[in-house]
């Protein structure tokens, strides 16, 4: 693959052509924080807080890296009052919106926030919209159990018409994914329930070893997509 030549941070810096700015910079040992971003999933650029400066043929503007592809000649600012500002307002409307959720507070500290006195309408919202769960649900999993619903501030991630998931595989993907622990899986030796989602299946356990491994609604649809035999998944991985 064809490779370009761009600064970050007043380094020049080589990367393969196409290559999105944020691994680039990273790689080039820039520190870029995220909440939305997974290499699981398509860069998606909904949390804003990987914003970096780029200039181009003489124009300097803010721009997601995670979505941002390199391209020869450009100049990569990672770290400026202005990208600090902005960072800065994103967690504060963050902290807002999800006022106790712990990974929110810690990153509103370190960005100088008085997290006790927001001057912004608290609300006490767990999810921040990443769209990571949904995301993965889609991408990977292949379900597509799960979307949005609603705008604004009332916008959140569901399964259809907000009725208890029929499509969910209680795979826990989702929670997995989630980088705030918004959604909470519980499991017991007879089935995982995935709250958020009000879906409670029925566990699969191994002929081997006696212990719950995995879903029985899981286990069937991964053995119709991978196209396994039936009898595959009659034994746990450890024991397999």
């Amino acid at each position: 693959m064809a490779k370009v030549q761009l600064t970050i941070d007043g380094r020049t810096v080589e990367a393969e052509e196409g290559a999105m700015l944020l691994q680039v910079a990273r790689d080039a040992g820039a520190d870029i924080p995220t909440l939305c971003h997974n290499d699981e999933v398509k860069p998606y650029g909904a949390c804003r807080m990987c914003m970096i400066e780029v200039e181009e043929h003489g124009r300097t503007r803010l721009v997601t890296s995670c979505t941002y592809p390199v391209k020869e000649g450009i100049s990569v600012t990672t770290r400026s009052d202005r990208i600090f500002r902005n960072r800065k307002m994103i967690v504060e409307l963050l902290l807002a919106r999800c006022y106790k959720v712990p990974e929110i507070r810690a990153m509103a500290a370190d960005y100088g926030i008085d997290v006790e006195n927001s001057r912004f309408q608290v609300r006490e919202d767990t999810c921040i919209l990443c769209g990571l769960c949904v995301r993965v649900c889609d991408e990977v999993v292949g379900v597509h159990a799960i979307g949005f619903a609603g705008r604004g501030p009332d916008r959140v991630p569901t399964p259809p018409f907000k009725e208890p998931s029929q499509f969910c595989i209680a795979c826990g993907a989702c929670v997995y994914v989630c980088p705030v622990d918004a959604i909470k899986m519980v499991q017991t030796p007879e089935s995982r329930t995935i709250k958020r989602w009000q879906r409670t299946l029925p566990m699969k356990v191994c002929k081997v070893c006696g212990e719950p491994f995995m879903p029985e609604y899981q286990i069937e649809y991964f053995t119709k997509r991978a196209k396994v035999p039936e009898d595959f998944f009659e034994v746990c991985p450890n024991c397999r």
